[in-house]
């Protein structure tokens, strides 16, 4: 029987789990983030907990900040400033969220974050309008204020500058998407997600300091289509990664070596091409193990895909609401 989790107001915009999945923030079209927490440890509803004005814009994202460096979330909104919430505890004053650090830019709006970890401390990636992406590192652990620009890459050709949606960041890739994933490897690549296929991956090259793409995924026959999501599946001993990119045709499944050729160049493959849902498709997540793929679409319902032990994806489950 289905059990309704948490019901959000009209006007939400975006929303994410926090780590554990214990907490969901939520973001409005009105510029309030809202807090929900479940009543107890063994309870799987979630009540609202706090709710703060954060900007007179509305928030089209919300990104929670690793759980070692407290219970914080970056709010992405509508006139492309960045800011980053702290929840504290002031004298005997009740929970409240504070403001810890706004970034602003005169000549462009900032389209997405993420952070990663790394042995050095907190990162955090932010993909600008103007077509640079710059990475930030937290100076340190204890003042989520303090922050150092430490790259300011211009990654992306002028006449796609305002095309990146979205971003991953670890320390192999950077990725225009909506996950992220952490590996411990000095190296850095990035991977552009425009608009339109070819979907794009870059690598750092240390040597000379500039970015460098390595893969392409996109069959000759796709090119210039329009890509709506793109997830990069978390990877638990696999020699490969499986990137899903949705387009307005079907979801399709690559797999991405991680060897480069003789030319610096990473192997791509389309393993498989996901076709269900009627209409435009909104969203992709992975699960944790990278082995179930979760979309939703304008058609109202989220759809579960598996593959089996032959390697063959289908799916797994559709679900739709009962109101």
């Amino acid at each position: 029987m289905e059990k309704s989790l948490v019901d959000l107001e009209n006007g939400t915009t975006c929303s994410s789990w926090n780590y554990s999945g214990q907490r969901l923030a939520a973001g409005s079209a009105d510029g309030f983030l809202s807090i929900f927490d479940a009543r107890d440890s063994a309870s799987s509803s979630f009540t609202r907990s706090s709710k703060s004005r954060v900007h007179d814009t509305g928030i089209v994202k919300v990104v929670w900040i690793p759980p070692e460096y407290g219970d914080a979330v970056a709010c992405v909104c509508a006139d492309g400033t960045l800011s980053l919430w702290e929840e504290v505890v002031e004298d005997a004053q009740p929970l409240q969220w504070k403001l810890c650090k706004s970034f602003k830019s005169n000549s462009s709006q900032v389209l997405d974050v993420q952070f990663g970890v790394s042995l050095s401390g907190l990162k955090m990636v932010a993909a600008y309008s103007d077509g640079h992406i710059r990475v930030y590192e937290l100076l340190d652990p204890l003042e989520l204020k303090n922050w150092q620009l430490q790259i300011r890459n211009n990654l992306i050709p002028p006449r796609h500058a305002f095309l990146p949606l979205s971003l991953l960041y670890d320390f192999r890739f950077v990725l225009m998407a909506t996950c992220i994933k952490l590996l411990e490897t000095t190296n850095a690549s990035l991977c552009l997600f425009f608009m339109r296929c070819p979907f794009e991956v870059w690598e750092f090259d240390q040597a000379h300091q500039r970015w460098l793409p390595v893969a392409e995924l996109a069959l000759p026959g796709n090119k210039g289509d329009q890509v709506y999501s793109v997830a990069w599946a978390p990877n638990i001993g696999r020699p490969y990664e499986v990137i899903a990119v949705a387009t307005h045709k079907a979801i399709a499944l690559w797999h991405l070596g991680l060897i480069p050729d003789t030319d610096g160049r990473l192997s791509v493959e389309q393993v498989a091409l996901l076709s269900g849902h009627a209409g435009e498709m909104w969203q992709m997540e992975w699960d944790m193990s990278g082995m179930t793929l979760a979309t939703s679409g304008s058609d109202g319902k989220v759809r579960l895909w598996q593959s089996n032990l032959n390697g063959v994806w289908h799916e797994q489950a559709a679900l739709e609401p009962t109101t």
